[in-house]
């Protein structure tokens, strides 16, 4: 087998555990990611709260995606540091099975702390935002992560401007 060469091989450019953390609570969007009926991959852009391992979301039962993880719970998160003071070129994706809550006790905390989440925008305060989130429809969804992808583009960025790219070295 041929020895990896320059970036091929990314994975030695990993986000370490404490810039994962720094970029869960500096973002607030993620995309999250399902699957169709046709098995088509489907993605949006959502709010998220990082809490006790999982990525917690919410939408209201009535979306096509409520009811495809109905059927099948499989979804990705990918969290990016673009927008953030971060810079550009931080990823983190989650790949998991999703749990559907429906109870009180979940929404109790959850929409408070995604209160803090939407405001100001899209809601002007924490109270207007917990008025645009208690809906008689809506669910939280707590994305389970089974495995973990890490990407820190100023690794690669400082292999580049060093020399030490694999199988590149002066």
């Amino acid at each position: 087998m041929a020895k990896t060469q320059g970036y091929e091989d990314v994975t030695v450019y990993e986000l370490s555990d404490e810039r994962e953390q720094e970029l869960l609570d500096k973002q607030n969007e993620c995309n999250f990611i399902w699957t169709n009926k046709a098995g088509h991959g489907l993605g949006v852009i959502m709010n998220y709260v990082a809490k006790d391992g999982s990525i917690w979301l919410t939408a209201t039962s009535q979306r096509a995606r409520i009811k495809a993880l109905r059927r099948d719970p499989r979804a990705s998160v990918v969290i990016s540091s673009m927008g953030t003071d971060m810079g550009a070129g931080k990823t983190i994706t989650y790949k998991g099975v999703v749990k559907i809550h429906e109870d009180q006790a979940t929404k109790d905390w959850f929409y408070p702390a995604m209160a803090d989440v939407i405001s100001p925008y899209p809601a002007p305060t924490p109270e207007a935002a917990m008025v645009h989130l208690d809906t008689p429809l809506r669910v939280v969804l707590e994305l389970v992560p089974e495995k973990t992808i890490k990407f820190d583009g100023d690794k690669i960025s400082q292999a580049s401007y060093t020399g030490k790219v694999p199988g590149q070295e002066v």
